[in-house]
């Protein structure tokens, strides 16, 4: 029953993306097998209305997705009454965290398994108008995402580099302005292969560092 609440919300969102968004769209089509996907990269945050992306993800994907999805979400957007019902409603898969490596951390590390499709924004935070974060710190990506990757053997990743939402709608700005086109590439490179990809040794410090070297490089040339 949850998942076919999950799912329902997922198609509908999904619908009405369609309808009042156009989406542009770069990635290596022939390249992604979606029944292997087991990591989802989301770079560059700016906006709690990213689920309208969902708008050109295939049918079958999302039904995956539905009684598969294991996500992180900051605890603050979670504990909103409007917005944090709306994100368990449309995933029960997606777990509160601080801000912080403590045990909620732990915790969401905790619910990943064989069959999980995990999403993660691995900047932690919305980019504001100013181009920093809240606290005007440049957006940076942060470690979360090598200790989920040191877990996984196979399948692919999905690294989806996002132009931005700040033309719908800017955190803190009111609701999302309709009929806009939303930019977005994606990379789909095998996870054995990327890991492997990098001269130390992986899941050492050294390793995770290079990772997060490597992502922000992406985040920071790949944006459409």
């Amino acid at each position: 029953m949850r998942r076919l609440i999950s799912f329902s919300v997922l198609l509908f969102l999904k619908v009405l993306s369609a309808v009042f968004y156009k989406f542009r769209v770069g990635w290596p089509t022939e390249k992604i097998r979606w029944n292997d996907i087991r990591l989802i990269i989301f770079l560059n945050h700016t906006s709690l209305f990213e689920p309208i992306f969902l708008g050109f993800l295939p049918v079958s994907f999302l039904w995956r997705l539905s009684g598969h999805l294991a996500a992180p979400g900051a605890d603050k957007t979670m504990n909103r009454p409007i917005v944090g019902t709306f994100y368990k409603l449309m995933s029960p898969g997606i777990t509160s965290i601080s801000r912080k490596r403590d045990d909620t951390w732990e915790h969401f590390m905790e619910t990943i398994s064989e069959d999980s499709i995990i999403v993660i924004a691995p900047e932690g935070r919305m980019m504001r108008k100013n181009g920093l974060d809240l606290e005007g710190n440049k957006m940076t990506v942060r470690g979360g995402v090598a200790d989920i990757l040191a877990l996984l053997e196979k399948g692919q990743m999905a690294v989806a580099y996002s132009g931005g939402l700040h033309h719908v709608q800017i955190p803190g700005e009111g609701l999302p302005k309709l009929f806009k086109t939303l930019k977005i590439n994606i990379d789909a490179p095998e996870i054995a292969d990327y890991k492997t990809s990098f001269s130390a040794a992986v899941g050492t410090s050294e390793w995770k560092k290079q990772v997060l070297d490597d992502l922000q490089h992406r985040l920071e040339t790949k944006i459409p």
